[in-house]
């Protein structure tokens, strides 16, 4: 992994804002309970508004479990890991068309290739 993909998921691990939680945020639940198997993704299903908004995000980067299962299954991740979220973290970067923007310091090029997958970044649409 290079200096600026380390930094880029850093970034991502701070606006998501699970860097500074348990584990550096790979064991976090959205809405703030902590997991400790990281056998597998904890799938669970957290309510987070009053609206009934539900996700099922977890760890450094907040892969609902969905996601989570097609992208272990791409790249036969074996567990819900650090290295394990780390790798499939880079891969949706890839994915969104943004590792070149990344590698080469273009960073709101990056930004705004991956905003349709992290709500936390400018331009997501999610509100």
């Amino acid at each position: 992994m290079t200096d600026n993909e380390r930094a880029f998921l850093q970034m991502l691990a701070v606006s998501e804002g699970t860097d500074g939680a348990g584990d550096r945020g790979y064991n976090l639940i959205v809405g703030g309970e902590l997991f400790h198997d990281y056998s597998h993704h904890p799938d669970v299903l957290v309510t987070l508004n009053k609206r009934g908004l539900k996700s099922t995000a977890a760890g450094r980067y907040q892969f609902l479990y969905s996601t989570w299962c097609g992208l272990q299954k791409q790249l036969g991740l074996p567990d819900f890991s650090p290295a394990s979220q780390d790798t499939a973290a880079i891969q949706l970067i890839r994915e969104s068309g943004a590792l070149d923007d990344v590698n080469a310091g273009r960073f709101d090029e990056a930004v705004a290739k991956c905003a349709h997958i992290w709500a936390s970044l400018p331009g997501a649409g999610y509100g």
